[in-house]
């Protein structure tokens, strides 16, 4: 018996190690693992530069109060402000506690300039920004809220598309539109980059902030360090999480000076954000992963992983209906059932997770090599041929 509550529809399946881009199960199995932890484990299981980095840093401090100046905290944050658009950041633990801080410091912005009115968010119908009582609504899928009322004013949505909506939702009353660059739940959707311009645009016409979610699809998973670097597009306030930590618990809010300046002291705050153990393990990453070296080689690998799965859509008509994503966050939309397609893949040891719009989701960490996205492909298409 489990005294875990039933929150999660767990698979019969458990590991006692990782390392790179394998699991090793329980069962004696080794599993090519293209879920990590769903676009969390960015370097793969136990990497030993992470691995140093905690060890090192467990010797000397864990944690202490943002009462008190971390250096840690400090230095990461100094990183992210030079690699990105952002003047300032706030550091929390995880992606939803990102996005909730993301509203906040919005709402916040046009109550510190005298406009306390001004706090709608309009966000994508169906979208994903995580599962605190905000977000949820944030999100506005009907199965995320349904028997968590009374309803959390203050979110209007729009279809993935449908601009004329969009621009009918924008009152006096918006403070921001917030969006996914690339849609993860939602089904892998990418915003292109024409209308990421288009948006940026229009939150300048009417006077209200750009909200762009990278959780997911940030920190070198598409091949640059952000999603909407791509477009050229300059945003007021960026949520990340997922990752910045590479399995570790870290979460960030990003934001210019402008909107920055409503959060002041006593506004925002988090027990464990910016703990010196989490802030260690952020900078290592980000050393690793912000070089132009190793961006350039997930461009390079993720072009070819996606130049191969539209080879097998081609091969296997019936049943790929389109190949989804940017970089190494594929989408692979079916015309078959995603459930059997995806423990037909466990079954060959090839581990990956489902999205919205029967779609599978492939999430490989970005250090995968040649040769593991190959083995991918051949089980792929061996369970291809087994339900053509």
């Amino acid at each position: 018996m489990s005294y875990l509550a039933r929150n999660y529809n767990r698979k019969k399946i458990s590991f006692k190690s990782g390392k790179g881009s394998y699991l090793y199960g329980v069962n004696g199995k080794k599993y090519l693992d293209f879920v990590q932890g769903i676009a969390v484990n960015s370097l793969g299981h136990a990497h030993p530069e992470l691995v140093k980095a905690i060890n090192n840093q467990a010797k000397k401090l864990w944690h202490v109060s943002n009462a008190f100046t971390i250096p840690e905290g400090e230095e990461l944050a100094k990183k992210i402000a030079n690699k990105t658009f952002a003047d300032y950041v706030i550091f929390q633990n995880s992606g939803a506690e990102a996005t909730e801080a993301a509203i906040k410091v919005a709402r916040r912005y046009f109550y510190s300039i005298g406009k306390p009115d001004k706090n709608r968010i309009i966000c994508i119908k169906n979208s994903f920004h995580g599962r605190t009582l905000a977000t949820i609504y944030a999100s506005g899928s009907k199965k995320m809220t349904e028997g968590f009322g009374p309803r959390v004013a203050g979110f209007d949505h729009f279809n993935f598309g449908d601009h004329k909506k969009l621009k009918h939702l924008i009152t006096k009353k918006t403070a921001a539109i917030m969006v996914e660059p690339i849609m993860g739940e939602g089904g892998i959707k990418t915003i292109p980059d024409w209308c990421l311009k288009g948006l940026r645009k229009l939150c300048n016409k009417k006077k209200v902030l750009l909200i762009l979610d990278e959780v997911q699809c940030g920190i070198g998973r598409t091949g640059d360090f952000f999603a909407f670097e791509k477009s050229k597009v300059k945003p007021d306030i960026v949520p990340i999480a997922k990752g910045i930590g590479s399995g570790f618990p870290i979460g960030a809010v990003l934001m210019n000076k402008k909107t920055a300046s409503g959060m002041t002291p006593g506004t925002h705050g988090s027990t464990f954000g910016g703990n010196p153990l989490a802030m260690s393990v952020g900078n290592t990453v980000m050393d690793i992963i912000s070089k132009k070296i190793f961006l350039d080689k997930v461009k390079v690998n993720s072009k070819y992983f996606h130049k191969e799965l539209n080879k097998l859509k081609e091969k296997f008509p019936k049943i790929i209906k389109e190949v989804r994503g940017r970089g190494f966050l594929i989408g692979l939309k079916l015309y078959k059932d995603q459930t059997m397609f995806i423990k037909y893949l466990m079954d060959n040891k090839l581990l990956t997770i489902r999205a919205g719009e029967n779609t599978i989701r492939i999430l490989p960490p970005l250090t995968v090599t040649k040769k593991e996205i190959d083995k991918a492909l051949r089980i792929i298409n061996k369970v291809c041929l087994k339900l053509n």
